[in-house]
């Protein structure tokens, strides 16, 4: 508790003495104490009421009421049962927090995702911390109580709720949904139910994932991640690109569940904004936003596709210039235009001498109208006139008859 809402304390006196103060106005109870003195505090009915009234008013869903109850004969508290597995979700998001990865109030726990065939998966905890570059992560702490192939089966209704349309989508959507099973994948991400309750990541895919392994050894840690790696990669591994081009090294994790790891004892050793988590189909580790983001991913694939286009582009115009033309008089290349004037359909009969260029097409014209002007001009020169056109011995002729 202390580490969640004081940070930046080196101690939990002031959360005890706040505690304590609660505990006087009767909002809070301890409920039990462990066997290295540690207190359990719940929310008394009292309590739970006025939380209730302010945070969910903020959105924020409060847990059910631990109820005080006392066994009849024994008078014994009951519900008094401490989860091992409730206080690592609490430790885990307290650790978050203590490294600036989300507000204390944009911790959610429990939180639902019901499947089309009514199925429930809910999360262990929910943070959302878009100032941090997190907008939204889903956290599936494992206290090694679970069969590794559990957590497989887990990663796979995640995905499955993020393939789900919502129930007022769009009857085209709904009909290219249901038209083969991969279809899904060609409607966009605005489109679907995840983003009714979530914003959108900032990068390819669907919402994270992360699972936190607590209270466990390495050795159990590493067969389960080998599992979950292998057997879930259907849900987690990207594709290559779909794609005419040559070359191309970039994935595709447009249709992928993002799936990180790490433990607790290291977020607690080293904090959660140091390099302890691990994505599924890498090595190493990273910090949180490296091992979100996605390097080989969308960014890359622009890039090599627009180096691809240009490449091609090049190759094309180095082929096109093989096959240009070249003049039988002069030896010059065709221009485009002259080019394009000698292979247009139906107009090439217009271009005159198909295998001379455009200047020597235009001098074959120029030579062809000036002969052509020089015959006109020759055919409308006037003949010598002859005597009668000079009025010599031509006779006159009067109003009625001729006169000589």
């Amino acid at each position: 508790m202390w580490k969640l809402t004081r940070p930046g304390n080196q101690h939990d006196r002031l959360t005890r003495d706040n505690l304590l103060d609660l505990e006087d106005h009767h909002l809070v109870r301890i409920e039990s104490v462990q066997d290295d003195q540690r207190q359990v505090w719940v929310l008394t009915a009292r309590g739970h009421r006025e939380a209730k009234q302010l945070l969910e008013r903020e959105g924020i869903r409060i847990s059910v009421l631990r109820k005080e109850e006392y066994d009849p004969d024994t008078g014994q508290l009951l519900g008094t049962s401490y989860s091992d597995h409730a206080a690592a979700v609490t430790t885990t998001a307290a650790e978050l927090h203590r490294a600036g990865i989300g507000h204390r109030l944009g911790f959610t726990t429990e939180v639902g995702h019901r499947l089309g065939n009514g199925y429930v998966q809910r999360a262990d905890l929910v943070v959302r911390a878009p100032a941090f570059g997190v907008p939204v992560m889903l956290l599936e702490i494992d206290r090694r109580t679970e069969d590794a192939h559990e957590l497989v089966h887990k990663l796979r209704r995640y995905w499955e709720w993020g393939c789900l349309l919502p129930s007022d989508a769009d009857e085209k959507s709904v009909r290219l949904a249901r038209s083969r099973p991969d279809a899904i994948e060609h409607i966009d991400h605005e489109k679907r139910l995840w983003r009714r309750v979530y914003p959108p990541t900032g990068r390819e895919g669907l919402p994270p994932v992360a699972f936190v392994f607590a209270d466990t050894t390495a050795a159990k840690v590493a067969n389960t991640v080998a599992v979950l790696e292998e057997a879930g990669r259907r849900y987690w591994a990207p594709r290559q690109y779909d794609t005419y081009h040559r070359g191309i090294t970039a994935r595709d994790y447009g249709q992928v569940v993002p799936v990180l790891v790490t433990t607790l004892e290291q977020l607690q050793e080293h904090g959660a904004g140091a390099a302890v988590w691990r994505r599924l189909g890498r090595t190493g580790e990273q910090t949180l936003t490296a091992a979100l983001d996605n390097p080989d991913g969308d960014a890359l694939y622009h890039h090599q596709a627009a180096h691809a286009d240009a490449k091609e582009q090049r190759r094309r115009l180095a082929e096109r210039e093989e096959r240009r033309p070249v003049c039988s008089r002069c030896g010059a290349k065709f221009t485009d235009q002259r080019w394009q004037e000698t292979t247009a359909r139906g107009g090439a009969w217009k271009a005159g001498d198909l295998s001379v260029c455009g200047s020597c097409s235009a001098d074959d014209v120029a030579r062809e109208e000036a002969a052509a002007e020089a015959a006109r001009r020759q055919a409308v020169v006037s003949p010598e006139p002859d005597a009668r056109d000079q009025g010599l011995g031509k006779p006159r002729r009067g109003l009625f008859r001729w006169r000589d």
